[in-house]
């Protein structure tokens, strides 16, 4: 209880910043006249309020936070933005439930992009606005966002940052200060976002489906204007425009911030994991387009690797987009593209799944393994990119891996239960953990989640909030021995 009240005041004064949040939905409705504004503005207002009465209640327990802190405060900033996420949605859409509309909230705050929506062409722009821009500030962070300004709360951020950020090895930092290095990063963001505005505006889509679409693309979202996603537009501009920005999103964004201060593009070359992120998206891609072409898939091999760079792209990276019906494909190609998703993204990118520095770490640590066996007094140490990995940083990828595979195989199990064939239990799992999205089966691309029972719903909610934190800070706050003084 103790630790509950300690962070009480910094989570009311994070769910009073994100109050602000609700001002650019609130200000597009006005703007187009569709009629949602009250709902935003009671939103916001009963965020601030609440934000308020919490931190006025709780501010006289305020301390330095610890690194335990750190975990609690994400985990619940996310739970209780997502409450707050929610409801304007209930109070728009007509008939969707709290469960519905929470898990909508989190699909988009974590970047999940799965939706039980349908119908969205109908919504009116600022709710659409809403779920996209709540991609948006959960691509690099909430929490990251609000390091950046904790001094004016009065607590410190760097347990917040290592909380949050994804990835194996959170300790450096690209300048001296912690606030510092959330604003670099958001000032990167935000500036490729509109970047990304102004191409897909450029490509064919009008400024209400380009913002839109620029938030979920940079987020490495994946929620649409569209119930057909990207298939609607028909366009190979626009595909062409998201992918190149959905691979510039899978990068680390700290080698983006390095590449862009040193004006280098060699940068990227000695990063541990752009080479290997990009050779084996890209790689891939080919691959699947020569595949689809070679089994009739499509008349041309231009247009088979139109679809499978565009769909192995948005798949890869957890985005999520579908400019054809990768489902209906042979099985081969959508599960390649779903064992993509696990390992496809870099370390401190906006995307999902293990991240591409486990992976390489792991193959590593199997290969010196394989060599200890042959030359056992060997001294082998493990390198990536040059860099000697240490081994609690082994211990630690190897610890989080059997999490990640037992906590898949338990999610699986109980939706199995649920009375889900095995496909569409399985992949819904690997969808939400890894932060996907679209799945299989009765989830697929050109389906949505609106057929899970109210159990399964919350299920799957948790699950992609338990991936979003990288699983070991959302299970850590669950041991016994986190709640010892």
């Amino acid at each position: 209880m103790n630790r509950l009240l300690v962070i009480a005041p910094v989570l009311g004064g994070m769910l009073m910043l994100f109050s602000v949040t609700f001002v650019l939905p609130l200000a597009w409705s006005l703007a187009v006249d569709d009629g949602t504004h009250v709902s935003f503005f009671l939103s916001g207002v009963g965020c601030l309020v609440a934000g308020g009465l919490l931190w006025g209640a709780t501010r006289r327990f305020r301390r330095e936070l610890e690194p335990r802190d750190g975990c609690l405060l994400a985990v619940l900033g996310w739970l209780l933005m997502s409450v707050a996420g929610a409801a304007p949605l209930m109070l728009e859409i007509p008939g969707l439930s709290f469960s519905h509309a929470y898990f909508e909230a989190i699909a988009g705050l974590t970047t999940t992009g799965a939706t039980m929506l349908s119908g969205l062409e109908r919504l009116p722009q600022s709710i659409n606005v809403w779920r996209h821009a709540m991609q948006w500030y959960g691509g690099m962070g909430i929490i990251v966002l609000a390091v950046a300004v904790l001094p004016i709360l009065g607590v410190g951020g760097m347990q917040l940052f290592k909380a949050e950020m994804p990835g194996p090895m959170k300790e450096s930092k690209l300048t001296p200060r912690i606030t510092q290095t959330a604003k670099a990063l958001w000032l990167i963001y935000t500036g490729m976002t509109a970047a990304c505005i102004a191409c897909l505006h450029w490509a064919g889509m009008d400024w209400f489906e380009a913002v839109c679409h620029a938030f979920s693309a940079m987020a490495l979202g994946g929620f649409s204007t569209h119930d057909g996603s990207i298939e609607s537009f028909q366009s190979p501009r626009i595909e062409a425009v998201l992918g190149a920005f959905m691979l510039m999103a899978v990068l680390n964004f700290s080698t983006h911030f390095v590449a862009i201060r040193q004006r280098s593009l060699r940068v990227y070359l000695r990063d541990a994991e752009a080479p290997s992120v990009l050779m084996l998206i890209l790689g891939s891609s080919l691959a699947l387009g020569t595949y689809l072409y070679a089994v009739g898939r499509y008349p041309s091999f231009g247009e088979a690797l139109r679809y499978a760079a565009f769909n192995t792209i948005s798949v890869s990276t957890s985005t999520g987009y579908m400019s054809q019906d990768y489902a209906a494909w042979p099985m081969f190609v959508p599960m390649w593209m779903l064992f993509l998703a696990c390992v496809g993204s870099s370390a401190g990118s906006t995307g999902g799944g293990i991240k591409m520095i486990r992976a390489l770490i792991l193959l590593k640590q199997a290969g010196r393994e394989l060599h200890r066996l042959v030359h056992p007094r060997a001294i082998a140490p493990l390198t990536v990119n040059g860099h000697v990995i240490e081994n609690r940083i082994i211990f630690a990828v190897l610890g989080y891996m059997l999490l990640w595979g037992f906590t898949q195989l338990a999610l699986t199990l109980v939706m199995l239960a649920g009375g889900l064939d095995f496909m569409s239990a399985f992949s819904a799992v690997v969808a939400s953990v890894n932060n996907l999205g679209p799945a299989l089966g009765e989830f697929g691309p050109t389906h949505n989640y609106a057929s899970l029972s109210t159990f399964q719903t919350w299920l799957l909610a948790i699950a992609m909030l338990a991936g979003r934190l990288e699983l070991l800070t959302f299970f850590v706050i669950l041991t016994p021995a986190f709640w010892r003084r």
